[in-house]
């Protein structure tokens, strides 16, 4: 039995699918929800996803549900080449979005053409948090490390010197895309401060 060999467009699809398989090997400074270990670019990306769907009801306009879902399964392959930088790193964020750019170009580079647009689109799209579906696909990104720092007893956040005052300051643009989960994240906030799972300040 003889197989005809690849196209071209196959050969690409195919390295860009066992390029992103990296991504599991990313690790992320957020603990799962159990405390047990830190989870994977991978993993987050896999869970926002989810979250997309079953929260899709609380932005704050109507949005694409399949647009947003997408926008989260791609937002963070850059990091396969530019690592996972962690949210309150302020040096690390003095370069980040140049590092980003050039894992992007290279990553998203490995399609066809006409796939290497859409999906570059999607996560230029997240990254300019223009569209409703970027807002809000945005806000999801910021609470997910906000439920796992809850759920730890704000283990990252300890590990780290983290203050309410940063959390608040970073994560206040999740009312960007839904009111209701800002107010969600806010309850979570004062209760970790009252039960010492996030220092004041």
């Amino acid at each position: 039995m003889t197989t005809d060999a690849p196209t071209e467009r196959l050969t690409r699809q195919i390295a860009f699918i066992l390029e992103i398989d990296r991504l599991k090997g990313v690790l992320r400074r957020s603990y799962l929800a159990d405390g047990t270990r830190r989870e994977n670019s991978a993993e987050h990306s896999w869970h926002l996803a989810l979250m997309a769907m079953v929260l899709a009801e609380h932005a704050n306009v109507p949005v694409d549900a399949l647009r947003v879902l997408q926008m989260l399964l791609v937002h963070d392959i850059v990091e396969i080449d530019a690592d996972d930088t962690y949210c309150y790193d302020e040096v690390g964020a003095l370069d980040k979005e140049e590092r980003e750019q050039r894992a992007a170009d290279r990553i998203f580079g490995l399609l066809p053409p006409d796939q290497e647009r859409d999906m570059r689109g999607l996560w230029d799209e997240f990254e300019a948090r223009v569209t409703p579906e970027a807002r809000f696909a945005a806000a999801l990104d910021r609470l997910m490390p906000l439920l796992h720092n809850y759920h730890t007893q704000g283990r990252s956040w300890r590990e780290n010197g983290i203050t309410s005052r940063q959390v608040r300051a970073r994560n206040a643009h999740i009312a960007d895309g839904s009111e209701e989960l800002w107010r969600f994240a806010g309850g979570l906030i004062e209760d970790a401060v009252s039960r010492g799972f996030l220092p004041p300040g």
